[in-house]
């Protein structure tokens, strides 16, 4: 299977995406015609150019107002995102930077633990609302794969942003996502991958650096809310280093792309490429190393490790075991359930089973040790296989619903609409769920030549 591993030591954002496709041999005609396909060359203009991070050679991916001809990433530091690292999706041009809006520092040590939010963002930070970069995108000439995929990474940001402000996300104005720099970066992104025939992304397991960003809403610990709430599911380690390292958009690109997040699986290697951030970052060097190849595992199903976390339990209240549950969830657990179980005694009573992610196991065994009645538990770990999941949107007779779709390969085996987007769906045509889970189920059914 054709497989791209993105090595993200030092985070990921979109312009870094870009530039490491670009570095991976997509020709840049392929990147012109993916933004000229938006109708916005009245606005802005894309630049490509070759550097160096810590003696790394790689492509720099900028983007460029119509009117700012000398505008270029070139003084922004790090800046993931073309200054990235400034949420709020924003690209921000004041200091010739584009700031994601908080500008998280763009990757910048000079403040350890604080970084500045410089508003000047403002050249080319149209603040368009979610809904208008949805009509832009779908209005575009766009092909249909990195279009769809383009709807979808933006989909997340809008969900994600709804959620952390509290209201619609059909409503949400991205100060910085509506820059046109986001834009640019995650259409050339999905163009790019398009271009590569790429099968599979997977992805190192993340990190993100420590200390304060100050945005439009205020003061903030990384990492940043919006990049958190994307990052929802994903590995994630935190290291006492004063810089951002992942921007919203990068998030979201993975959170829409990745399968799979650890070591880069045995594949044959065929090319590697690096993209490059604006700002040099310490110690770790300021790129995005992205390997393309082919996997040569057996089995066409993905594999990762987990571990499972077990303990008996015969005295704890039903209420507690609810709470608990919640609670492990809402850590990151994978899975929670309870199943019953004779205990000593003959007291009846329940086995709890938790699967988490290896890095998680410290955290969701003080949880357990802590809400339950349990003097102690059992950790097995384990390999396991998965289908590769993709995330699509299926339109039905009462609105656009979202569906996860399982491949074995190449082939679409498993299609489920998932729940919530059923719920919201139902609620706003007035209709019951089991109405719109049954017709996105119906319309979710591979056709022979699906996945192909």
């Amino acid at each position: 299977m054709r497989t791209l591993y993105l090595d993200c030591f030092s985070g990921i954002s979109g312009d870094m995406t870009v530039g490491a496709l670009r570095d991976l041999g997509v020709p840049e005609e392929i990147f012109q015609q993916a933004i000229s396909a938006l109708g916005l060359t009245d606005e802005f203009h894309i630049h490509f150019r070759r550097g160096h991070k810590q003696n790394i050679a790689g492509w720099k991916f900028d983007v460029h107002a119509a009117h700012d001809h000398g505008h270029s990433h070139e003084e922004h530091g790090h800046a993931h995102e073309h200054g990235e690292h400034h949420h709020e999706h924003g690209h921000s041009h004041g200091e010739h930077g584009h700031s994601h809006a908080h500008p998280h520092a763009e990757h910048s040590h000079s403040h350890p633990h604080e970084h500045e939010h410089h508003p000047e963002h403002d050249d080319h930070v149209h603040g368009r609302s979610y809904r208008e970069i949805r009509a832009l995108l779908e209005a575009s000439t766009l092909a249909e794969t990195p279009k769809a995929r383009a709807l979808a990474v933006f989909h997340r940001i809008a969900i994600a942003e709804g959620k952390i402000h509290g209201i619609d996300p059909e409503e949400i104005s991205f100060h910085e996502v509506g820059a046109i720099d986001s834009i640019a970066d995650i259409v050339a992104a999905c163009a790019g991958i398009d271009a590569l025939g790429i099968e599979c992304v997977l992805a190192s397991r993340l990190v993100e650096g420590s200390g304060w960003i100050t945005c439009a809403h205020g003061r903030f610990p990384l990492p940043a809310p919006a990049t958190l709430e994307i990052l929802a599911g994903i590995p994630l380690k935190q290291v006492e280093e004063s810089t951002e390292y992942i921007t919203p958009t990068g998030a979201a690109l993975l959170a829409e792309y990745c399968s799979a997040y650890g070591p880069m699986p045995e594949m044959r290697i065929e090319k590697v490429g690096y993209g490059l951030g604006t700002r040099d970052t310490y110690p770790r060097p300021n790129v995005l190393r992205a390997t393309l190849g082919e996997t040569t595992s057996n089995s066409s199903a993905e594999t990762d490790e987990i571990v499972k976390i077990e303990t008996n339990i015969d005295d704890l209240t039903p209420e507690l075991a609810g709470a608990t549950m919640e609670r492990l969830f809402a850590a990151g657990a994978l899975d929670v359930f309870y199943t019953a179980a004779q205990m000593k005694k003959n007291r009846p009573g329940f086995l709890l089973t938790v699967l988490v992610q290896p890095e998680k196991v410290d955290e969701i065994a003080t949880i357990i040790l802590r809400e339950t009645s349990a003097f102690g538990i059992r950790l097995d770990r384990m390999q396991r296989m998965k289908l590769r999941r993709e995330f699509r949107d299926v339109e039905t007779p009462y609105g656009t619903v979202r569906i996860k779709v399982g491949f074995l390969g190449d082939e679409i085996v498993q299609a489920a609409p998932e729940y919530e987007s059923c719920r919201e769906v139902a609620q706003r045509a007035g209709v019951s769920v089991r109405d719109v889970h049954l017709a996105a189920w119906i319309g979710s059914v591979p056709s022979p030549t699906a996945g192909s």
